[in-house]
């Protein structure tokens, strides 16, 4: 693929969303964190092992890190699909699928919704497989 085919890609604007995502889960984390804790805690060093201990701020924390523990394996399976190419279609529909579950995964968390959540990040999951298995066959 020639890097104008690359650049035209659609999957490329799943990946842009996905790193609004991105901020936004480490902004929204960041800013429960320092409400909590405050700002001269958020402007300090942080050489002291403070965690938050609020229900809201710690749950935003957890999400933020399930997010960055599958970004890396997005971002390259999205790479790889738009590199390669993808007639079938189902690249692109599982990027989106992807990042829905891992925007819908915020509020579900937040809010401490059982079993729903634990469906939706494993929407997320299948997406990611789906990805891989059109670089597999």
């Amino acid at each position: 693929m020639d890097i104008a085919s690359l650049a035209a890609s659609p999957l490329l604007t799943v990946l842009a969303w996905s790193v609004v995502l991105l901020v936004v889960q480490i902004g929204l984390q960041g800013q429960l964190a320092t409400a909590e804790m405050g700002l001269g805690w958020n402007a300090g060093p942080r050489d002291e092992e403070r965690a938050p201990k609020g229900k809201l701020a710690g749950r935003a924390a957890r999400a933020s890190k399930n997010l960055q523990e599958t970004y890396p394996a997005f971002v390259g399976l999205v790479l790889a699909v738009a590199m390669t190419g993808d007639p079938s279609g189902w690249g692109l529909t599982a990027a989106w699928a992807w990042l829905a579950c891992r925007i819908l995964y915020v509020p579900l968390y937040l809010a401490g919704v059982p079993y729903i959540r634990s469906l939706v990040w494993l929407g997320s999951l299948a997406a990611l497989l789906v990805m891989a298995a059109l670089l597999i066959v």
